[in-house]
């Protein structure tokens, strides 16, 4: 691709935003680097890579290839058995273990993942962590090597470390001695890498020794008693023995590395290259993108592009599609209407596609690839408005015209502009129909009426325009395909403030011709927005269909679904009661066939009957008894907290806990479990009879029926039971007193330490449906018993 193109549609912008993606300098200088391919299978294989590194970011998240230096001079000094440094050696370590790393990542979490085309990469990386783990092992910091590097450095530093301690203790022991007037601190330092003491000018000669060096006023020499230059000494020397065994120790690391150097140039390469296809992927992951798909036919087919150097949130996706139908697209519109966003957002995405990038649109849109593209924008407009000369402009399209082919795409903005409008329409009309009897994909945008009459007379040209409304002044930057579109130079400047006279005498100016035209082209707008709006409304009503369809195919399935539960449980209960009938049938011939003939009839008669009632009770379970009309349910007023309900949807029995709502919805307790029910689907039940016993023979064989509130007692006894055991049944005990309607309760604590009374009482005032309480008076048991009245 040519320089200018890239420049004019800020080629190099996308570039620098791909270069921050990368996570080493080489992926950085890689990414720099690209540039578009004109190959469709290299083309594809780029896009094929950067699909499934953004599959692996979605599926396993981020990866870091910070490790990943630059290793070219190392590498070479290595080649050539040159020791390399400390920081070179850390590098290639730093490399090593990142590679471990990435490698850890490219596994697949299942061996039957579906393989993909970074899987070879991945598998061809070499940690060689026990190179790493030696130079690790080795070297602490670039200013620090391990004393454990060898036996030898390790002896060399623990020499060091006692003569140093020898030096100190001799020092010490001046400073705090006969010395100590002769100087001028009592501190210990170093000069030319030797210890010293700081001693005042007019003794030097007190204290013997080499001088080393003086202050800059002259009044303290640094002197390095004598006693202790032999230590120094020493020490020197053990220091040049540190530095030849370390050196001793690099050169041994870089030999070793050395026997490496093509697996660790391999690791570079891969690393490096995985760098930037993984940046590459997280750009289209930050841009929402997705894979173009390229054709050889030459056909764009954008859907929902967006410029990817707008703010995605703000910006407003186009459709273009060119060269099926038509391969010349002339886009009129108002000024800051988005035509030249649309002009660069093809070119840009037929650069950043064939570089391998994804591109900021919807999926399935279509590129061709393009062997040149070619734009004449102005130098200065990067989305707004062109400052560029007409001849300037005119040097670009020759050179455009010479060069271009049927594989290449051009773009030009407000062609012909900058001249006499005439001649300007003129040329640029003669240009676009050059191009295209070439068959050359052609984007234009103008704001000259005859090149909108060409497009609309010429086969295979086609109108566009960005759409601008007119009422709020803004362009909406909508691109529509197939309508010419008005500068609206009139209705901008009225409402701007223009005077009216001053519009009427301008709109006297412009042809009759003209003012039909326009006037033509502002009747098709007002009626495609019609249609659009219609458009809308229809789809509207379609996705309102379709789900009531949905919810009602829903209710179908489930009412089938409940059908079939019915009528299974049906045959399996006609199964049970055949096979139970055959098995009566079968017990009866057996009894009489077992009576034989000297059987009574009254025998045969009793078994019969006994037949006749096991079967009739059969039946009595399987019908609705006549006679026993379903019974009302009751209103409101009429329940009360506690009353035996029977839910009939559930056929279940319970208790009312709540009263009914507004709605008439509440709360019904069956054993363990609280539904909610509404008071159409509930009966009310009598208390079921219940049997008291008595000495009298006449009510034992009559019995009575009682309520319920007969078998609870209106005394509880809590003596001898701790306050926990105590509280739990007191709780329970409550709630079946106040269901059984009793009016109070005699709740008999003790006295005592009045612990249980106490916590008796404060259970009690936690009680909701507990009114009052006290204790008992003279002859009902005093503080040893509370008495609680329940709300009514």
């Amino acid at each position: 691709m040519n320089e200018k193109v890239l420049q004019t549609l800020e080629y190099y912008k996308i570039i620098n935003k791909l270069a921050d993606k990368a996570g080493s300098e080489p992926g950085r200088k890689m990414c720099q680097s690209l540039r578009p391919h004109t190959d469709l299978s290299v083309i594809n294989e780029a896009q094929t890579q950067t699909s499934d590194a953004l599959s692996r970011l979605f599926r396993k998240g981020s990866t870091s290839f910070g490790g990943n230096k630059d290793l070219g001079y190392t590498l070479k000094s290595l080649s050539i058995g040159s020791a390399v440094s400390i920081a070179e050696l850390l590098n290639i370590a730093g490399l090593l273990e990142n590679v471990n790393r990435i490698k850890a990542y490219g596994k697949n979490e299942r061996e039957d993942d579906e393989k993909d085309s970074l899987d070879d990469f991945f598998a061809a990386l070499e940690p060689l962590a026990f190179l790493s783990q030696e130079i690790r092992r080795c070297i602490l910091s670039e200013d620090e090597i391990s004393d454990d590097a060898s036996p030898d450095l390790k002896h060399i530093r623990r020499s060091i470390r006692i003569t140093n301690d020898k030096v100190h203790s001799q020092l010490t022991g001046m400073l705090g001695g006969s010395c100590r007037t002769y100087l001028q601190d009592a501190v210990i330092t170093m000069r030319n890498d030797r210890y010293c003491i700081p001693v005042k000018a007019e003794y030097k000669n007190q204290v013997p020794g080499m001088i080393h060096d003086q202050s800059s006023t002259g009044s303290t020499l640094f002197i390095e008693p004598a006693a202790v230059v032999a230590l120094n000494n020493q020490l020197k020397e053990l220091a040049l023995k540190e530095q030849e065994e370390i050196k001793r120790i690099l050169a041994d690391l870089s030999v070793q590395a050395s026997l490496h150097v093509d697996a660790i140039s391999q690791n570079q390469k891969i690393m490096t290259l995985l760098d930037f296809i993984f940046a590459k992927a997280s750009l289209a992951m930050e841009q929402n993108a997705t894979v173009p798909l390229f054709n050889t036919e030459g056909y764009v087919n954008i859907r929902k592009g967006r410029h990817p150097l707008l703010d995605k949130k703000k910006v407003v996706p186009i459709d273009v599609y060119l060269g099926k139908d038509f391969d010349l697209l002339v886009i009129t519109g108002p000024n800051t209407g988005g035509k030249t966003v649309s002009l660069k957002t093809v070119g840009l995405f037929a650069l950043m596609g064939q570089s391998g990038l994804h591109i900021p649109a919807l999926d399935r849109s279509e590129l061709p690839v393009f062997t040149e593209v070619y734009a004449d924008i102005g130098d200065e407009q990067s989305i707004e408005q062109s400052l560029s000369t007409f001849s300037s402009h005119m040097t670009r399209i020759v050179s455009i015209l010479k060069q271009a082919d049927r594989n290449s795409l051009c773009l030009f903005d407000e062609l012909g502009a900058g001249t006499d409008p005439t001649e300007g329409a003129a040329l640029a009309i003669a240009i676009l129909d050059y191009l295209h009897k070439k068959n050359i994909r052609t984007m234009a945008t103008t704001h000259y009426s005859e090149l909108k009459v060409y497009a609309l007379s010429t086969p295979h040209v086609e109108n566009a325009c960005c759409e601008f409304d007119v009422n709020t002044l803004q362009p909406t930057y909508r691109l529509l395909i197939g309508i010419p579109g008005k500068s609206n130079a009139f209705a901008i400047s009225s409402k701007l403030g223009l005077p009216e006279h001053i519009i009427q005498a301008a709109k006297a100016q412009i042809s009759q011709e003209n003012t039909s035209f326009e006037d033509l082209l502002a009747d098709l707008e007002l009626k495609r927005v019609t249609i659009e709006n219609e458009r809308l409304e229809i789809a509207a009503y379609k996705e309102e269909v379709k789900q009531l369809k949905e919810k009602l195919q829903t209710k179908q399935d489930k009412i089938q679904e409940t059908k079939d539960k019915i009528l299974r449980e049906a045959n399996e209960k006609a199964r049970d009661i055949l096979q139970e009938a055959k098995d009566v049938a079968d017990e009866t011939i057996r009894i009489f066939q077992k009576a034989g003939p000297g059987a009574s009839m009254k025998d045969l008669e009793r078994t019969r009957e006994q037949v006749r009632e096991k079967i009739s009770g059969h039946n009595s379970k399987l019908s609705i008894q006549p006679g026993q009309p379903r019974k009302k349910p009751p209103a409101p007023k009429q329940l009360k907290l506690g009353d035996s309900v029977k839910i009939l949807s559930m056929g279940l029995k319970g208790t009312v806990s709540s009263l009914p709502d507004h709605k008439g919805n509440l709360f019904v307790q069956c054993g363990i479990i609280r539904s909610q029910t509404n008071i159409n689907d509930i009966i009310l039940l009598e208390d079921e009879p219940v049997t008291k016993p008595s000495f009298s023979p006449r009510s034992a064989s009559n019995g009575m029926k009682m309520s319920k509130s007969y078998t609870i007692s209106p005394e509880i006894n809590l003596l001898g039971k701790t306050v926990d055991e105590a509280l739990a049944e007191l709780d329970k005990y409550l709630d079946d007193a106040y269901l059984s309607h009793l009016s109070s309760v005699r709740i008999v604590h003790g006295k005592g330490t009045g612990a249980l009374r106490k916590a008796v009482h404060g259970h009690l005032k936690k009680v909701k449906y507990i009114q009052s309480f006290r204790l008992g008076e003279h002859g009902e048991g005093d503080a040893g018993v509370t008495i609680a009245t329940f709300k009514s």
